[in-house]
């Protein structure tokens, strides 16, 4: 869906994935932001990864492209995990040298409201950002099995509930670091790779918590009021 909006960007929301991904489901986004155009894509609500049969994968394939002086940003709402869930999920983001990014996946670790743990899930969730064909960026994060006590080592996550991971692909990515780092606690770090690239993880006890840092940060970033499902 494309809503109007004041903003001269042309803004998109996914709408079919919002039902929940389970076993055996098979979903596929390609995405291209032309030359010189801006464009911003996020869903209508978070997406849900639910119980998966045994031997059964959910499988999420979401390829963009951003052509020379373009701009994307990729701002999906939270992705939870369930009990029992099975997801593989990749994102591919292909930039031209001369074009922008802003990207940030956020995951929930269960509902931490309704008193949920992941003591039995599997999710390998993979970003993978080339620019002019050679790699920028490759992140990945694969969790099996008791999925809480792992998240609960000092060394992995301290128990946090949910993380998130933000990519800004700009010139201005070294200015932009030291008033990002004033913004962030104790569980978020940021830094520069090369001279356009920042990187930022969060982590936080629940999603909410971690929506509140990302909120003012995403906005900033964005230079323009985040789509409309983040206010709701």
């Amino acid at each position: 869906m494309f809503p109007r909006t004041s903003d001269t960007a042309l803004q998109g929301v996914i709408v079919n994935t919002a039902g929940g991904v389970t076993g055996g489901d098979k979903l596929n986004l390609n995405a291209t932001a032309r030359a010189g155009t801006s464009l911003t894509l996020t869903t209508q609500a978070a997406e849900r990864a639910y119980r998966a049969q045994p031997g059964q994968t959910g499988m999420i394939r979401n390829a963009l492209s951003v052509e020379p002086r373009a701009s994307l940003a990729w701002l999906p709402q939270e992705t939870i995990l369930f009990q029992d869930c099975n997801l593989d999920r990749t994102l591919t983001v292909d930039l031209n040298a001369n074009s922008r990014l802003l990207l940030c996946e956020t995951l929930v670790f269960g509902r931490a409201a309704m008193g949920e743990k992941l003591t039995k899930a599997h999710l390998n969730d993979r970003i993978d950002i080339r620019r002019a064909g050679h790699p920028l960026f490759l992140d990945t994060i694969r969790l099996q099995g008791d999925v809480a006590a792992h998240l609960a080592k000092p060394a992995t996550a301290g128990g946090a509930g949910a993380i998130a991971t933000l990519v800004y692909v700009a010139p201005d990515a070294q200015g932009r670091l030291a008033p990002l780092r004033a913004q962030l606690g104790p569980t978020a770090g940021a830094s520069i790779i090369g001279d356009d690239l920042l990187i930022l993880r969060a982590l936080a006890p629940d999603s909410f918590a971690l929506r509140q840092l990302l909120l003012p940060i995403l906005s900033n970033l964005h230079g323009a009021p985040l789509p409309r499902p983040w206010m709701i």
